[in-house]
This record gives structure tokens, C-alpha cells and sequence, in this order.
């Protein structure tokens, strides 16, 4: 028992094993940059490839321009047409119907992070566009729920 140190064992075929995983990466890269793919790939107008998050972020952005968040380039005014926010909202909520299962856990968090606070903030000013903002009454939700 005294001269029980341990033994390491060595595959010989280890370093084989690095290289050719490392070959078969380096070749995905090669072919997903020369098929258009991959996050580092780069289009002939020098913009990145085109991601689920950056539609959501495009349409959810425009939603929010049309209630105000944004300034007109031409006119320095806020544009508020609440109809065109709406179509936004509801467009983002096409998307959602439409990817339900399809997504990712990031990609479905991420749309609903936007569709929530799209809809809240629409939901502020169609309340207020009214006349009657909706809040709830002091003390807890109402009776009966």
C-alpha cells in the first residue's frame, strides 16, 4: 500500500480527437459564412444577418414610435397615432401565434418582454386618449375576482 500512486492513463487518440473536432468546427464556420449564416456573418450592405430578436425589436420600436416615444425625423414632432401602434402590437402578437413551439427560451422571453410592455404602454394612452384612465381602485383588485 505504500507505493500506491496514482496512474494517469492517456488516450493516444486524444489529440487526434481535438483536431479533427476542431477541423469539423472550423469547417461548419467556413460553410455558414458562405451560405450567409452565422452571428459574424455580414450582408454586401455591411449590415449583420437578420435575427428573430431584431424583427421583434423592429416591430415592437415602430409601436413605440407611434405612441409617442419617437421624434419625426422631418418634422422634430412626436408622432402619436394610436390605430398604427395598434397594428404593430397586433402584429407582434401575429408573430407570437404564429412561433408558438417554434422558439427558443431567450426568443420567446424576449418577445414577451416587448409584446407586455407594448401593451401596457398602449393601454396608458388609449385610457387617457379617453378621458377616464383605468386604474385600480385603492385597497386591491375588485370584488368578486
Amino acid at each position: 500500500m505504500a507505493d500506491e500512486t496514482p496512474k494517469i492513463h492517456i488516450d493516444s487518440d486524444w489529440k487526434k480527437q481535438a483536431h479533427e473536432e476542431k477541423e469539423r468546427l472550423a469547417k461548419e464556420v467556413e460553410e455558414k459564412s458562405a451560405a450567409g449564416g452565422g452571428p459574424e456573418a455580414v450582408g454586401p450592405e455591411g449590415l449583420p444577418e437578420p435575427t428573430f430578436a431584431e424583427i421583434v425589436a423592429t416591430l415592437a420600436t415602430q409601436a413605440f414610435m407611434f405612441m409617442g416615444e419617437g421624434v419625426d425625423p422631418q418634422s422634430g414632432q412626436r408622432m402619436v397615432s394610436l390605430p398604427v401602434a395598434k397594428h404593430f402590437i397586433d402584429l407582434l402578437s401575429v408573430l407570437d401565434a404564429k412561433t408558438q413551439g417554434n422558439l427558443g427560451e431567450d426568443e420567446k422571453k424576449n418577445l414577451d418582454r416587448w409584446l407586455y410592455e407594448a401593451r401596457m404602454r398602449y393601454v396608458q394612452l388609449a385610457g387617457g386618449a379617453m378621458g377616464t384612465p383605468r386604474r385600480r381602485p385603492p385597497g386591491g383588485p375588485a370584488k368578486g375576482k
